[in-house]
């Protein structure tokens, strides 16, 4: 999924994505990694685990939403001022094929950014040996929250 070239408002964008991801228990305990860190754009990658399988062995639809998430939020992050954080406020997913794979790559894409308010779109992947299978879709509305000091970047 392509992206349009974006100018992020801050910098050092890429920087500010992996210290978050870095603090983000949920990713580490899905054993998600960063791949692309791009204005607009961010992957987070993680393997199958038994532990999040749901009971016929596919990784759980829970698992793939908040991953897929996280990557739409990241994606939005990168284009937000040097003093936000992000937060979701809403997003639909479409759960399209089983989530079966050895690996799954989630892909978060800017559509629509704005100073308070960016659309995002995601897409997640299954991934066998070289072989992709898309098997999810998100629509995904983040806020820009500045100015609490609770809620930091």
């Amino acid at each position: 999924m392509s992206t349009p070239p974006f100018e992020p408002r801050c910098i050092d964008f890429a920087d500010r994505v992996r210290d978050s991801f870095a603090r983000q228990g949920a990713m580490h305990t899905l054993g998600a990694s960063l791949g692309l860190v791009a204005p607009g754009a961010v992957d987070i990658e993680l393997p199958w685990a038994p532990a999040l399988t749901q009971q016929h062995g596919f990784l759980h639809a829970g698992m793939v939403s908040t991953a897929l998430d996280s990557a739409c939020g990241y994606a939005g992050f990168t284009l937000m001022a040097a003093d936000a954080a992000v937060l979701t406020i809403e997003f639909k997913i479409n759960l399209l094929a089983p989530a079966k794979g050895e690996r799954f790559r989630m892909e978060g894409r800017v559509l629509k950014p704005g100073r308070t308010i960016t659309v995002c779109e995601g897409r997640a992947f299954a991934i066998d040996g070289n072989q992709e299978k898309l098997i999810a879709t998100m629509g995904c509305t983040l806020m820009a929250v500045t100015g609490r000091d609770n809620i930091q970047g």
